[in-house]
């Protein structure tokens, strides 16, 4: 992607592509991830492209980060059992594919081990 090009994610908050939202607010924008990796599986994305990966949004914006974190806790309240995971992929290496910084929140009965 180059920098011109908007990311999925922008694409999505811009509605150009349709998604499962489950959550919108002014700042961050929640839906459902199309290829799961549990019964539960959102993607918590802040609606700014300024930062790629979560590292540079705890240095650019801790208060955006913070939301994202509530967002998320607050869906797995409402998705889960309140325990899940949180996991930011950072850089190619890690499995980050979109860079544009997102959190996937994954819960609802995972296995011991999986994504461990």
């Amino acid at each position: 992607m180059s920098s011109s090009e908007p990311s999925i994610f922008t694409r999505i908050i811009n509605r150009e592509i349709p998604a499962d939202i489950v959550f919108e607010s002014d700042r961050v924008i929640a839906f459902k991830d199309i290829s799961p990796k549990a019964p539960v599986h959102l993607l918590v994305v802040p609606k700014t492209e300024a930062y790629a990966n979560v590292a540079q949004l705890a240095a650019g914006d801790p208060e955006l980060l913070a939301e994202v974190i509530a967002v998320a806790q607050g869906l797995a309240d409402q998705h889960t059992d309140s325990e899940f995971r949180l996991i930011f992929n950072s850089g190619a290496a890690a499995g980050q594919t979109v860079f544009h910084v997102h959190a996937h929140v994954l819960g609802g009965g995972l296995s011991e081990g999986s994504l461990a």
